[in-house]
């Protein structure tokens, strides 16, 4: 099996481990195990009463049940036996693809969008159709356009939140895309991972699960509940998915740890207090990036409504990756190129670091920026 080279993952495989100030992060800043239990109401005695007795089998093969149902929990309609718990978003988007796609399948991709719901497809043997999203239009889908190339599609992927603009698929919008791919019998690929993290309202919007009966929705401990060393995803779907899933991960994940699983059953059933936390750090980062952003002549951007992540437009003549490199060598602030994901002329920033962080790194970045010629 060929597959394209992982744009996003090779950049910061090259220098996260090499700046200051990792601006490219796309995880709300990670709490300790100590802060993970204060936000749950547990001591210390308590969470080691649970541990330490624990023997580190293989554990339930798809998730315990404790889990399972803390999961079914962020949904209106799931049940715990909807649940496939897996190795992380990353592993549970790979599981869903090789689920439902076969050579020759189409698949309509709103892009741009994290490389998996591309690169994987392709490497299948499907027909990728992309439905590019626009600056001009918020980066949300024309739904005219979703509705002529989703003819004959097996399934239409969408990141919601975006990744990598921010933008976000209202209820409404939900529905009218659950009604197109109604009409083709397609499935809907939801990857859900910053979901809980909107800047307005009670802060979680609709999963596509709740509106679609054919939809395999994707979560993770990793972006909104700042939890990405649990390495801990899962999958929302149909009976029929979960078993065709199950087939697969038989020959690559087995279970996920056992300390993984308790610690991921804690949080979420503790999620209010953990959203409420991450969605006061990513409100009030939004509102500094939105003044440096106004304060920059040579950056602008269509403001995001939910997750970590915006997409900056850049107006230099350097090519994004050398404007990134030379500000990495100089200045120790990382970013992510916009030709990573195929979006050249872009960088993508990560707004939901500590606080200080941005800040410092923001400054570095208005120097850089100042020393460039026009």
């Amino acid at each position: 099996m060929r597959i394209r080279d992982f744009g996003v993952e090779i950049w910061m495989n090259r220098w996260e481990d090499h700046c200051r100030y990792n601006l490219a992060e796309t995880c709300v800043d990670s709490v300790t195990v100590a802060e993970l239990l204060a936000l749950a109401g547990l001591d210390a005695e308590a969470f080691a009463a649970s541990l330490l007795p624990m023997r580190l089998t293989y554990g339930a093969i798809e998730g315990s049940p404790r889990l399972r149902a803390a999961i079914a929990a962020l949904y209106e309609r799931a049940a715990a036996s909807d649940i496939l718990v897996t190795h992380g978003a990353i592993g549970a988007n790979h599981l869903a693809y090789q689920a439902v796609v076969e050579p020759g399948d189409i698949v309509v991709s709103i892009v741009p969008t994290y490389q998996q719901h591309t690169s994987i497809p392709e490497s299948l043997g499907a027909r990728v159709r992309p439905l590019h999203l626009r600056e001009m239009n918020g980066w949300l889908p024309d739904l005219d356009e979703l509705r002529e190339l989703a003819v004959g599609a097996k399934v239409i992927a969408l990141v919601n939140p975006n990744n990598p603009t921010g933008s976000l698929l209202d209820g409404a919008t939900l529905d009218a895309i659950a009604a197109i791919a109604r009409e083709q019998g397609a499935w809907v690929i939801a990857d859900e991972v910053y979901r809980g993290l909107d800047q307005d309202g009670a802060g979680t919007s609709p999963s596509m699960a709740d509106r679609y009966e054919r939809t395999i929705a994707v979560g993770s401990m990793s972006k909104a509940f700042s939890l990405a060393g649990l390495r801990l995803g899962w999958i929302n779907a149909p009976a029929a998915v979960r078993e065709a899933a199950n087939r697969h991960r038989d020959y690559s994940v087995i279970s996920v740890g056992m300390v993984d699983d308790l610690l991921a059953s804690i949080a979420l059933e503790a999620h209010e207090a953990l959203l409420a936390r991450n969605r006061a750090i990513v409100r009030g980062n939004l509102e500094t990036l939105d003044a440096w952003v106004a304060a920059e002549p040579r950056i602008s951007y269509a403001k995001p409504r939910s997750g970590t992540i915006a997409l900056l437009r850049l107006d230099t003549p350097m090519t994004s990756e050398a404007f990134c490199t030379g500000l990495t060598e100089t200045e120790s602030v990382l970013f992510t190129p916009g030709s990573a994901m195929d979006m050249e002329g872009y960088l993508r920033i990560g707004y939901a670091n500590s606080p200080q962080v941005l800040r410092d790194g923001l400054a570095r970045t208005s120097a850089y920026l100042a020393t460039l010629g026009r």
